[in-house]
């Protein structure tokens, strides 16, 4: 099962015909997306100059998808993966890395959460999202889940 993080989400939205083959060539694995991806979808539609006409394209596509949500065990997984990622990157007094914000060494808690959600349900992430390439380096501690990181979709596209 493939968990599509949100720049692919929005590119399916918007029709992008590219993406929409490459995932039918592999529709027999799955495709999903996180509840997290979802309120960074509604964001993205708050920030937009067409809200109305975005937000039913976002609705509709979020109707036609299978969302996982967090739960307990997903935040179990995204405490140990936040904390293995502190610990690595973070500096190396402890007092200082008690302090430190995993947005300070270049990860996005919204993208932990995506990853510990495929980590959790053994799911492929779908992204083009650099955070991703890093967090790879550590998934393996946690789970079988491979990461596909792909690099050929990138920014916003809603007006």
């Amino acid at each position: 099962m493939y968990l599509l993080d949100t720049n692919h989400c929005s590119r399916i939205i918007f029709g992008d015909i590219h993406l929409i083959r490459r995932l039918q060539q592999h529709s027999s694995l799955g495709v999903a997306t996180s509840v997290i991806v979802q309120g960074e979808l509604l964001y993205m539609v708050q920030k937009s100059s067409q809200k109305e006409a975005n937000l039913r394209s976002v609705r509709t596509f979020l109707t036609a998808i299978d969302i996982y949500p967090v739960n307990g065990e997903v935040a179990d997984v995204y405490g140990n993966l936040k904390g293995e990622i502190i610990e690595t990157f973070g500096p190396k007094d402890k007092a200082k890395r008690r302090k430190i914000a995993v947005q300070n060494l270049g990860f996005s808690d919204n993208d932990l959460w995506i990853a510990s959600t495929a980590l959790h349900y053994n799911l492929t992430v779908v992204s083009g999202d650099s955070d991703f390439q890093r967090i790879r380096t550590y998934a393996k501690y946690f789970s079988n889940s491979y990461f596909f990181v792909s690099s050929f979709l990138r920014g916003s596209i809603f007006p």
